[in-house]
C-alpha cells in the first residue's frame, strides 16, 4: 500500500494550489513495500490482527484511545445534545477540539425504550471512555432467538457469547436509551464539553458558520453540525437542500414500544422464562414481528411490537428525499437520524449516528487552515454515505426477510437458518445477524480506521489528479 506524506494543499473550490511532485510520489511508490492486504471481502488475515493488537508498537495505532491531537484546534457548534450529538462532542473533545452544544430543551434526558448497542459502536463507546459510565447498566445478551409466530419455535439463533465476543472485541450490549444518555453527557462534560440548553437554532447560515436561536443571539463557529436529531423534519439538512423536501413516504410499518417491570413478570409462570437468561428473542410472521429483552441492568422488560399499517401518516409533514444530492458545502454538517433516519430491523440507528461521530473526528485531524475544510468534509460525506445506505439497504432487506407469509419463501427462510438453532456449522443464513459475511461486515466495521483508509484514498487521488 503506498504510503503518502501528509504535508500538502488540498484542492479548494477545484484548485490545487501545492502538491507534493509526480517524482515525489512516485518515488513513494518505488520505496513502498507491499503490504499484506485484502481487497475482496476476508477473514484470512485475522489472525495477523489478533497478533499484532498483542504486540508493543513503538508509534501509537490509529484505532488508539489516545488519540493523536488535531493540528488544527476548532471552536465547533453541535446543534442537538441526542445520543449522536453527544457521542459527536466526545469524538471531537477528546482530540483537542472546542465544542459547544445547543440543546432546545430546559434539561437534558432521552424519552422511550431500549436501545441496542452493537459491536461496531460499543468498540467505539470503550476506547471513547464511555463505558466507565455506562457498564453498569449494560445488558449483554447471551444470544438472539428468532421464533415462529405461531408456537414460538426456535428457527434462527445468533450465538453473542465468547467467540462473538473474540470476534469483534466487545460485546453485543442493550441498554435503555435514557442511561445512555447520561453516560454520554457524563463523559462529554469530563472532557470539558459545554451543554447549554434553552438554546433553540431556528436558523442556519452555511457560509457564516452560524446560527441564530430564537433569542435572536447568533452563535458562530469554526464549524457547525447538526445533530438535532428530528429525522423527517431537521432545520439544517432543509437549509443544506432548500426545496428538496417532499411529503413522507410511508414504509406500511407502525412499531410500538413497552417496558415492563421485571418483579411483575417473575410472578407469572407462563412468561417467566423470557428472563431465565438474557437474550434476544424475535417472533417473526407475515407483515409482524415482536422484538423483546431485558433492559436497566436486567430490571426491566423491553418490548417492539411491529405490524403493517394501512393508515394515512397525516401528522408528517416533511421527508428528505431519497436521492442524495451531491452539493459543495463548507461550514454546515449534518449527522445521524437528522442526515440519514435508518429503519429498525438492524437496530444499527444509534450506532451509525457514533460512527458518523468518530469519522468526522478522525477527518478533522488530517486539517491544518480552515480553507481545508471542503476537501476533509466531501472525503467524510464519501464514507458515510457509503455506509449508511449500505446499512440501510440491510435493514430493508431484514424487513422483508422477517414478514414472509407462511408458505414457500417462509420455508426456505426457516430452513435456511436451522443449522444455527442446532449448533451446525453453516456458511450463509438468512438471519443476517448469524450470516457470517453481514456479521463480520456490520460488526468488524471500525469507523476511525476505515475514516483514516478512506483520508489515505482522497489524498492519493487527488495527488493522482494534480499529476
Amino acid at each position: 500500500m503506498v504510503q503518502v506524506v501528509e504535508d500538502y494543499t488540498p484542492v479548494v473550490n477545484g484548485t490545487a494550489s501545492t502538491v507534493k511532485s509526480r517524482k515525489t510520489y512516485q518515488q513513494a511508490i518505488v520505496s513502498s513495500q507491499p503490504s499484506l492486504t485484502a481487497s475482496y471481502l476476508s477473514q484470512s488475515l485475522r489472525f495477523l490482527q489478533k497478533l499484532r493488537s498483542k504486540e508493543n508498537f513503538t508509534e501509537e495505532p490509529r484505532s488508539s484511545s489516545h488519540p493523536t491531537p488535531a493540528r488544527l484546534r476548532l471552536n465547533i457548534v453541535v446543534v442537538g445534545a441526542g445520543l449522536g450529538g453527544l457521542s459527536l462532542a466526545i469524538a471531537l473533545a477528546r482530540r483537542g477540539h472546542s465544542v459547544r452544544v445547543l440543546e432546545q430543551a430546559s434539561k437534558l434526558g432521552e424519552v422511550g425504550a431500549s436501545i441496542q448497542i452493537p459491536p461496531n459502536s460499543g468498540r467505539l463507546l470503550h476506547r471513547w471512555g464511555v463505558f466507565e459510565y455506562l457498564e453498569k447498566w449494560a445488558v449483554k445478551p447471551e444470544g438472539i432467538n428468532f421464533r415462529r409466530w405461531e408456537d414460538g419455535q426456535a428457527i434462527g439463533y445468533t450465538a453473542l457469547g465468547k467467540t462473538f465476543q473474540a470476534d469483534f472485541n466487545v460485546p453485543y450490549y442493550v441498554v435503555h436509551r435514557a442511561h445512555f444518555h447520561e453516560a454520554l453527557h457524563q463523559r462529554a462534560s469530563q472532557l470539558g464539553v459545554a451543554v447549554e440548553l434553552h438554546s433553540r437554532v431556528v436558523g442556519y447560515s452555511e457560509q457564516k458558520s452560524s446560527v441564530v436561536l430564537d433569542s435572536g443571539t447568533t452563535i458562530q463557529g469554526d464549524l457547525v453540525i447538526a445533530a438535532d436529531d428530528s429525522r423527517i423534519k431537521s432545520k439544517a439538512r432543509q437549509a443544506i437542500h432548500p426545496g428538496l423536501c417532499q411529503d413522507p413516504q410511508f414504509n406500511g410499518f407502525a412499531a410500538y414500544r413497552a417496558t415492563v417491570d421485571v418483579q411483575k413478570m417473575q410472578n407469572s409462570p407462563e412468561i417467566a422464562w423470557l428472563l431465565e437468561k438474557p437474550s434476544l428473542n424475535i417472533r417473526i410472521g407475515e407483515d409482524r414481528h415482536v422484538m423483546t429483552y431485558t433492559i436497566a441492568a436486567g430490571e426491566s422488560f423491553n418490548m417492539v411490537l411491529s405490524h403493517i399499517d394501512r393508515s394515512e401518516p397525516a401528522t408528517w409533514t416533511e421527508k428528505f428525499a431519497k436521492e442524495h444530492i451531491q452539493q459543495e458545502f463548507t461550514r454546515l454538517v449534518i449527522i445521524g437520524d437528522a442526515a440519514h433516519a435508518m429503519l429498525p430491523y438492524m437496530s444499527q440507528g444509534a450506532a451509525m449516528a457514533v460512527e458518523d461521530g468518530a469519522a468526522l473526528a478522525v477527518a478533522l485531524n488530517h486539517i491544518s487552515t480552515i480553507d481545508e475544510l471542503p476537501f476533509v468534509l466531501r472525503a467524510f460525506e464519501k464514507e458515510r454515505i457509503k455506509r449508511s445506505s449500505d446499512m440501510q439497504n440491510a435493514s430493508t432487506v431484514n424487513g422483508l426477510i422477517w414478514h414472509f407469509a407462511d408458505g414457500p419463501e417462509q420455508r426456505a427462510r426457516d430452513t435456511s437458518m436451522a443449522a444455527e438453532v442446532v449448533g451446525s456449522p453453516f456458511t450463509s443464513s438468512a438471519n443476517q445477524w448469524s450470516d457470517p459475511v453481514t456479521q463480520w461486515w456490520a460488526y468488524g466495521y471500525d469507523a476511525e480506521s476505515k475514516m483514516e483508509e478512506a483520508w489515505d484514498e482522497a489524498v492519493r487521488a487527488l495527488i493522482m489528479r494534480a499529476g
